[in-house]
């Protein structure tokens, strides 16, 4: 991304300016390559690719609460 920011940055930094902003990251990273690198322990909700329509679904509508 432009400025070097990344999408996790990205992501903290528009929760610091819209607190209670829901954030679904995605990686193409495998999950322990994820892990490894200690992004699971982030306060975003989290998935690696590849991911099905219904696993996708399912993480946006617990994201949501509905």
């Amino acid at each position: 991304m432009p400025g070097g920011m990344n999408g996790r940055e990205l992501a903290d930094e528009a929760v610091c300016r819209w607190p209670g902003l829901r954030v679904l990251l995605t990686t193409g990273r495998t999950r322990n390559a994820v892990a490894h690198h200690g992004r699971a322990r982030c306060r975003r909700a989290y998935d690696c690719k590849p991911f099905s329509l219904g696993a996708l679904s399912a993480k946006v509508r617990v994201l949501l609460g509905s």
